[in-house]
């Protein structure tokens, strides 16, 4: 028998739903290089890559087979949204069958072949995580009914936007299927006046990460029941499986002929001193120092937007820090610490 010790270091399937508009788009776009399948053709805004918008369920379950074939050097697959791919699903079970719709099959027998169907797309995600790459599924939130078996009485609770019946149990598998359950949304506090009218106050956008009775979530990295929703808070949990290439990578320049080298170093200087690239005796990872060399990044900016987001001292040394945090949040998640660098110093780079 092989057995295994310790931790294993793999890419998570992560789930991230809430209300519309609250931003689960642009989050699962700070995944480490992302490739979108838009089912819903809703990011349109963002600067991403993504395959052609699938127009059946045949045509999505063959994107993931041919991205498992070739990743094309991404690290994550992002499918935004799952609740419209499940459209796709029901349209595909409805023309094979000829039913004009789900309910023509009566006795909930239309939901048990979606529920099927969409098992076997989450099978096939799955094979993603063997390739290296990480799965992300958007999904918007519902407010539902729930009733305790063995009490009486009924509350409402936000769900996972999947099946609109009982009988449906896409939401469950993708539950049971999901590394990381996200609920997205506006934190809001009702405050009651003097002359007893209540206001809503708020507004700010969090995450909630662990089981509520009013809302479904789960994660297995310990980490705390309620975050910002910023991605900087999770990027430590989210590995980065192929090999880091920096955000901004240098220009190429163009060789010159031999004969005109000495009258170009005369005439051309310099108009700014780059950053001393961090050296490997300093304990800085080599990934970390390319991308800080590259983006004329000091360990000093570093240390300054830890600090800021409440990570570790702004005097604790880099190389001090902890390893999964360099290669989890700095190294994976570097653009987004880039842009807190930038906003700590308040000119461009």
């Amino acid at each position: 028998m092989k057995i295994i010790s310790g931790k294993i270091i793999k890419p998570q399937k992560v789930i991230i739903y809430g209300p519309e508009g609250i931003g689960k788009s642009t989050f699962a776009s700070q995944f480490p290089r992302p490739l979108f399948i838009d089912t819903e053709g809703s990011t349109s805004h963002l600067e991403v890559d993504r395959l052609e918008r699938p127009t059946s369920w045949q045509m999505l379950r063959q994107d993931i087979k041919d991205i498992k074939a070739d990743p094309m050097g991404y690290q994550s697959l992002v499918i935004d949204t799952a609740d419209w791919a499940e459209r796709l699903c029901e349209d595909s079970i409805c023309q094979q069958h000829g039913k004009q719709g789900i309910e023509d099959f009566g006795y909930g027998k239309g939901y048990t072949y979606v529920k099927e169907e969409f098992g076997r797309l989450l099978d096939s995600l799955s094979d993603l995580i063997d390739v290296g790459l990480n799965v992300v599924l958007t999904a918007h939130s519902i407010i539902r009914k729930f009733e305790l078996p063995e009490e009486t009485g009924a509350y409402d609770r936000y769900e996972l936007k999947l099946g609109n019946k009982a009988g449906n149990q896409c939401a469950a598998l993708a539950k049971e299927w999901a590394d990381m359950v996200l609920f997205a949304n506006y934190k809001e506090i009702v405050v009651t006046s003097k002359d007893g009218k209540k206001k809503v106050s708020g507004g700010q956008r969090v995450m909630y990460t662990l089981h509520n009775p009013c809302w479904d979530a789960k994660n297995r990295h310990g980490l705390p029941e309620e975050l910002p929703f910023d991605y900087l808070q999770i990027a430590h949990c989210i590995p980065a499986m192929g090999k880091v290439v920096p955000p901004h990578p240098a220009p190429v320049e163009t060789p010159k002929p031999a004969g005109l080298e000495t009258a170009v170093r005369k005439e051309v200087q310099p108009e700014e001193k780059p950053a001393p690239v961090p050296a490997q005796d300093d304990g800085i990872p080599k990934e970390l120092a390319d991308l800080m060399a590259a983006n004329n990044v000091t360990a000093q900016d570093i240390q300054q937007a830890v600090a800021h987001k409440g990570y570790f001292p702004a005097d604790m040394p880099l190389k001090d820090y902890p390893q999964d945090f360099v290669m989890g949040c700095l190294v994976a998640a570097f653009p987004q610490m880039l842009e807190v660098i930038k906003e700590l110093k308040a000119v461009p780079f």
